[in-house]
């Protein structure tokens, strides 16, 4: 039986990554505040796949979803998530961005709009405690993201388990409107 996800590094070094799509989710995470950023990638009709030393570039079109997690000790609140350092940084406005903020005043965000990259894409090399998984394109893809989200913005951003399945609802909302599968 396939799995539902793997690492993609993995899955690429054993000859596991479809060509036909599947999603990609790396973190970028920061080791000294609760402050995340993701990155979901949906790919479909791979030319090629190349590693290279940065990471993995893949010879396709791909649509990508931006997810931040910004909690409420960090500095730079007031500067648009596309102005900010760029360790920090995501290319949206807040008007671009369906906003959650919860309880404890950690503010989730996600793209309202997937962006489309054409030609190629590359996806960064994890490093220190970031990590980038395959999430197979299987009928239960969606749910097992939804999950997966709940799971992470609630361990590695401190968002409560109830307000962290909200926001993994908003990614999933803002994954259905990837216009990979629709070509």
């Amino acid at each position: 039986m396939k799995p539902k996800a793997l690492e993609l590094f993995k899955a690429y070094a054993d000859s596991q990554l479809p060509s036909d799509g599947g999603y990609i989710v790396s973190s970028f995470l920061d080791e000294n505040s609760s402050y995340a950023r993701y990155e979901v990638v949906a790919y479909s009709g791979v030319k090629s796949i190349v590693l290279t030393e940065e990471g993995l570039t893949f010879q396709t079109d791909g649509n990508k979803l931006f997810v931040l997690a910004e909690p409420p000790s960090y500095a730079q609140k007031p500067l648009e998530p596309f102005r900010r350092p760029a360790k920090d940084q995501i290319p949206h406005r807040f008007a671009e961005l369906d906003i959650l903020t919860t309880r404890n005043q950690t503010k989730v965000m996600v793209s309202k709009s997937p962006l489309m990259t054409y030609g190629s894409f590359t996806i960064l090399k994890p490093s220190g405690i970031n990590f980038s998984f395959l999430f197979y394109n299987m009928p239960d893809v969606f749910e097992t993201v939804a999950k997966f989200f709940s799971a992470t913005l609630n361990k590695e951003a401190g968002v409560s388990k109830a307000e962290a399945v909200k926001a993994s609802k908003l990614v999933v909302e803002g994954m259905r409107r990837f216009t990979i599968w629709n070509k």
